[in-house]
């Protein structure tokens, strides 16, 4: 749904209208290689302004005790984004507000955004980091409309078809990362070789660790399991790993092989590449175990006065338990292939979810994230 916004503000057709949180027009803030600017897509989501704005509240007090400074570009309509900010003094003195008169709302098509790419929140939000003014954009929008208009605004790197999305997980060993959950429903063997390429890049900025393992997921770990799309992926795979076992140790690549969906949590690899179809369908059914799981416990722990007596002894237990699994802690998807950054929060998070989004933006904005990628993807020219 596509939302026209009157407003007393008299817009330049030829320009963005840039304004500080009191209202006046101001100059944006410079791009400098320390301090990080973020375009944040305010309207996005199912709660908007209310969840978007706290989140960055929360991301700025994280990020001052990381001693990490930022900015932020705040996109949508300005008197909804002035009305949350009178709440959130740090927000207010980093933020710099773009008043947007079409608002893209959460249930948008990808048709109807695009039609409105240069004058909504969403792509306005885009065009920002695309022209400059921001290092990476976040927004809760609609999926589909989101990859759409990011792949025409920041464009895709060469020989990447459409961006892929990955999600962290937690797992015996950390964490890692599984990708694609939902962009590419259908996987040629070249595109999941994409995947491995792209998900070993995000294991380093994001995992920190200096040669990740990668993992293709299958309903075997045997040789002989798998469709052809699967067997010809790994062949490609065991091609590139095989390469790379020549070079310098921090340019190999490693290729575990097959992975089952249990070694997800065992923590086998640190990345596990599936189809965009069955990696979605995971991904909500992992999420649905989770809910499921803590109100499992809800309601033994409620059951009975001695349960509530028992849970009370186990509370610091529980709450160690949900500080790893809590999904809002793993929240904050960064769209991958793009020649610029640009990080998917999921619709419906919180608050806290939200800034985790803000945090995994500036942790990409610090890195070589895409052309690290881009020089990755030449190995698929030099195996075939």
């Amino acid at each position: 749904m596509i939302k026209e916004r009157t407003s007393a503000l008299k817009q330049d057709a030829n320009r963005r209208s840039y304004y500080s949180a009191g209202g006046d027009v101001v100059q944006l803030p410079e791009n400098s290689e320390i301090e990080k600017c973020i375009a944040v897509d305010v309207m996005g989501g199912d709660f908007g302004p209310a969840v978007t704005i706290k989140g960055i509240d929360i991301a700025i007090k994280q990020l001052k005790k990381d001693c990490i400074p930022a900015r932020f570009i705040l996109f949508g309509d300005m008197f909804a984004i002035n009305n949350e900010l009178s709440k959130y003094s740090s927000v207010r003195e980093l933020s710099t507000i773009v008043h947007t008169n079409v608002i893209v709302t959460n249930c948008v098509n990808p048709l109807e955004a695009l039609r409105h790419k240069d004058d909504s929140n969403l792509g306005m939000a885009l065009n920002s980091v695309a022209c400059g003014e921001a290092h990476a954009v976040v927004s809760a929008a609609n999926t589909g409309a989101y990859i759409t208009l990011a792949k025409i605004i920041l464009g895709t790197l060469p020989g990447i078809d459409r961006p892929a999305i990955p999600a962290l997980m937690p797992n015996k060993q950390g964490k890692c990362i599984v990708l694609d959950l939902g962009a590419n429903l259908e996987c040629s063997p070249s595109r999941l070789v994409q995947f491995a390429l792209m998900g070993e890049v995000l294991a380093k900025a994001l995992l920190k660790k200096c040669n990740p393992t990668v993992g293709l997921l299958n309903v075997g770990s045997e040789e002989m399991k798998g469709n052809a799309v699967v067997q010809e992926t790994g062949h490609i795979l065991h091609q590139i790993d095989t390469k790379t076992n020549k070079m310098d140790e921090i340019d190999r690549f490693v290729f575990h092989g097959f992975v089952e969906g249990n070694d997800i949590f065992d923590g086998v690899t640190d990345v596990i590449v599936i189809d965009g179809f069955s990696g979605n369908i995971a991904l909500k059914a992992i999420e649905g175990s989770i809910l499921f799981l803590f109100d499992l416990i809800k309601n033994a722990a409620n059951a009975s006065l001695w349960s509530k007596m028992v849970s009370l002894l186990m509370l610091p237990l529980l709450k160690s338990v949900k500080n790893t699994i809590d999904p809002r802690l793993y929240n904050g998807a960064v769209l991958l292939g793009l020649k610029k950054i640009a990080v998917k929060s999921h619709g419906g998070a919180d608050a806290f979810g939200f800034a985790q989004s803000i945090c995994v933006a500036i942790n990409m904005a610090q890195s070589n994230f895409a052309s690290d990628i881009e020089k990755r993807l030449q190995l698929i020219a030099e195996v075939q």
